[in-house]
């Protein structure tokens, strides 16, 4: 099939240049475990895991045959008021890879969505406790939590802000983790700790009493990979305590083995009042999120209500659409019985090595890493994102897929990758750095 901009002109495509991936697209037409292939027939072994999403691989039939079945045995269920056993299985599972208090999940059906869902959750269980002007949310620079309009207002990375200017009030930023004396840093930075003080600051300003939550990426993923400092998570939870605010980890990317461990929670060991999650939840096959609870917030709002009352009034049609727990069951079943988690801990400290072995590249500007995920960010032409956006472009045709954000390259591959393809994502990637560094 031939494609040109006449044939691709009706989808308005997300996060991309149309006009100029209609002129020559990279459009992918298979994909099978570590790999993809374009429509030129080009083999593109998958450095992302897509965008974080199938860390158990491309093309799992059992994902498949089970949401085959399962539309076949109950296509729709709504959850206002009804239920089907798909949801309550799923949630189980999910809560026993989570701290012990956790035991509650209210599904979504995306990462944006589940930062929507976690803000009505905050306001609602402040209210039900009776402190309803805690109605302050506290963020990050080079924050990302989707792009719902929640998400939006908590984004610290401009370019997801700038064009939309109505977003909620009471929104404060505090600073990233990243310093210049931490270029290199593999693993947890030993400097920056004493960062998680801004938090602090915006308490004895604002009032500790006004503040209802603070949102924090364990990693900051899309930004780049920004991994917290020694004692910095650690610091922020005491602060949380201290002043009566709820911790929040957003870990759509970090969640589901990222880190070596089901969650980052248990790689950092800080314990959080709310999770959210998404992507590697269903291995990407069907859209879905999540938000974990403990028992505290969950049991506050719920016994805040009348006898046979709805205690929660949020929800979406599609919440726990019996395709994507179909989806999601078969997931977590392949988690646990090839042992996943445990692939990406035992891979950690080759794929981390395999990174840094592009340190001596002359465009390389920082590489940053922990778990299975690094950031390698290249230095700007002059005009920030154009080199990391035609880099993204050159490895496409060079047979490697890689997400980029600006000038960062986010490499995170699935857990059933073996240490030959590291290498060639490594070799891949150096390929194209020595093309950028030819037409410089």
């Amino acid at each position: 099939m031939a494609y040109d901009a006449n044939s691709l002109e009706s989808h308005w495509m997300p996060f991309s240049a149309n006009r100029d991936f209609k002129k020559n697209p990279r459009m992918v037409v298979k994909s099978d475990g570590m790999y993809m292939w374009d429509y030129k027939g080009g083999q593109i072994i998958d450095g992302s895991s897509a965008l974080f999403c199938t860390p158990a691989g491309h093309g799992r039939r059992e994902i498949a045959e089970a949401v085959y079945k399962q539309m076949l045995e109950n296509d729709y269920t709504p959850h206002f008021q009804l239920g089907h056993p798909g949801s309550f299985d799923l949630a189980e599972r999910v809560c026993r890879l989570l701290p012990d208090d956790f035991n509650h999940v209210f599904f979504t059906n995306s990462g944006s969505e589940s930062i929507e869902t976690a803000i009505k959750v905050i306001l609602a269980y402040q209210r039900a406790r009776g402190e309803a002007q805690r109605n302050r949310l506290i963020s990050r620079e080079r924050a990302y939590h989707g792009v719902n309009m929640g998400g939006v207002s908590l984004a610290g990375m401009v370019r997801n802000r700038e064009t939309f200017g109505l977003t909620l009030p009471n929104i404060s930023l505090i600073r990233h983790t990243w310093q210049e004396d931490q270029r290199f840093s593999k693993g947890q930075p030993k400097t920056g700790a004493e960062l998680a003080m801004d938090l602090e600051r915006i308490a004895e300003n604002l009032g500790g009493s006004t503040l209802a939550a603070v949102f924090i990426e364990p990693v900051a993923g899309s930004t780049g990979t920004l991994v917290p400092p020694v004692g910095y998570l650690e610091k922020v939870r005491e602060i949380c305590d201290k002043h009566g605010l709820i911790l929040v980890f957003d870990e759509v990317i970090t969640g589901f083995g990222r880190m070596g461990t089901p969650f980052a929670t248990q790689k950092f060991n800080v314990k959080p009042d709310i999770i959210t999650m998404a992507k590697a939840l269903t291995n990407g096959a069907i859209p879905m999120g999540g938000v974990a609870v403990t028992d505290e917030i969950y049991d506050t709002i719920t016994n805040s209500a009348p006898d046979n009352a709805i205690e929660f009034f949020h929800g979406y049609t599609y919440s726990a659409h019996p395709a994507a727990c179909a989806a999601g069951i078969a997931t977590q079943k392949i988690y646990q019985d090839e042992g996943l988690f445990e692939n990406a801990a035992a891979l950690e400290d080759y794929f981390l090595d395999a990174m840094w072995t592009l340190q001596d590249h002359p465009l390389v500007a920082d590489i940053r890493g922990i778990g299975m995920m690094a950031g390698i960010e290249v230095h700007s032409d002059g005009a920030p994102g154009r080199r990391g956006g035609n880099m993204q472009k050159a490895m496409f045709w060079n047979g490697l897929h890689i997400k980029w954000t600006g000038d960062n390259a986010i490499v995170a591959p699935a857990f059933v990758a073996e240490r030959h393809h590291i290498d060639e994502i490594v070799d891949k990637f150096r390929k194209t750095l020595d093309q950028a560094l030819e037409e410089k």
